[in-house]
């Protein structure tokens, strides 16, 4: 059943906060829980390298003050020199597990992760820049083709080989995700949308990711056209209780059948895709069956001269 949602209950300033630094939530979460993996290869410790997993957590608990979590965004080099430092310091006592097949794998995570922080920590910093005026920009197919494949070579990289991403249907194996994504314009290789539509889309499908067993379906596609731009991600997944679709996109919430899912975020995907959507005059729609799947809607009017401003994401 597909639901128009039109409104949300009014977020408080600390999600608010969350919102707009959701993707760093996520990411600092992520390399968290990689340091966790590193420390039991290491020492059968999952908090060994207590250093660099406290330095995540105290970045997280910042993210509720739009300001410092600014500032952090600024510092990504402190942070890779402070996990590198400890990580190191343990491998000089362990030159034989420093050549161990998993803690190779876990370092070059760790590099992964590091890059999506980067890229999302860059992004975040220009919307701040803009002062709450986020016009629509101009990328090429090529260019979001690239952002988007890489940032799914770094969902597969992080699942330690639980899982595949293949975008050839015919090399699905069970226990892989087939993605599928299609970027057209009719501008022909430039696409016109708001920048942060970059982060909703990937946000979608990393919710999409976690929500869908391995050997399911994930389509992620934009349009440009000249009525404006048109977004959507839908995947086989567990879906959503039909009465609980405008529910779970009010920040926090998650729907009755996830509960026991455990994720690295939040439970604010959707309501920061709502939000960006609305700030740019837009309509969201959810459709989705329990047990069969969801799929998430969005379309935005072509824009007037005056860029978008409000709520900054």
């Amino acid at each position: 059943m597909e639901v128009e949602i039109t409104t949300i209950s009014p977020l408080t300033a600390e999600q608010c906060a969350l919102v707009q630094a959701h993707s760093l939530w996520n990411g600092y979460n992520m390399l968290r829980e990689e340091l966790t993996i590193l420390g039991r290869h290491l020492a059968d410790n999952p908090a060994l390298l207590t250093v660099g997993i406290q330095s995540c957590e105290e970045r997280i608990a910042r993210l509720r003050d739009p300001r410092v979590a600014l500032v952090d965004a600024t510092r990504l080099d402190e942070l890779d020199i402070t996990v590198d430092a400890e990580l190191e310091s343990h491998l000089q006592r362990s030159p034989r597990l420093a050549r161990a097949p998993t803690v190779i794998e876990s370092k070059e995570n760790l590099r992964s992760l590091s890059w999506i922080l980067r890229v999302r920590a860059r992004e975040l910093l220009a919307r701040a820049s803009a002062n709450g005026n986020t016009p629509w920009s101009t990328f090429t197919v090529a260019e979001l083709e690239a952002d988007f494949q890489e940032f799914l070579r770094a969902l597969e990289q992080n699942a330690h080989g639980r899982y595949r991403i293949v975008s050839n249907l015919a090399l699905q194996q069970s226990t892989d995700y087939h993605v599928d994504l299609k970027f057209e314009s009719a501008r022909g290789t430039s696409v016109f949308m708001p920048a942060v539509f970059k982060d909703v889309i990937r946000d979608l499908i990393a919710n999409a990711r976690k929500y869908t067993p391995p050997g399911g379906q994930i389509h992620a596609a934009i349009h440009s056209g000249p009525d404006g731009f048109r977004g959507v991600v839908s995947d086989t997944g567990r879906g959503i209780p039909a009465n609980e679709i405008p529910a779970v996109v009010e920040g926090g919430r998650r729907g009755r059948n996830v509960a026991d899912h455990r994720t690295m975020g939040g439970g604010y995907g959707l309501t920061k895709a709502f939000l960006a959507t609305k700030q740019f005059n837009g309509r969201f729609w959810i459709d989705s069956e329990e047990g069969h799947g969801t799929k998430v809607r969005i379309w935005l009017p072509a824009p007037t001269s005056s860029p978008a401003s409000g709520f900054a994401l």
